[in-house]
């Protein structure tokens, strides 16, 4: 959703768009919808990039304390 100069609000959904105030109530509604959608994920995509970062460092440490002890074949 993007700012028209005139600061109307204007929706842009599959390369064309609407004035989003003109839409009906409904429709708005499935707007705000798809922008709660969004920032969850984005929030979770952020998450998960703190997650693997999380497992690569316990990872590094784990092989580190590793190294002094003998593997079994």
């Amino acid at each position: 959703m993007t700012q028209a100069q005139n600061n109307e609000p204007i929706l842009t959904f599959e390369g064309k768009k609407y004035d989003l105030n003109s839409l009906p109530d409904d429709l708005k509604e499935l707007v705000r919808g798809m922008q709660v959608a969004d920032a969850q994920l984005r929030m979770y995509e952020d998450t998960l990039k703190v997650l693997a970062l999380g497992r690569q460092t316990l990872a590094m440490q784990l092989n580190e304390k590793l190294k002094p002890i003998k593997s079994i074949d």
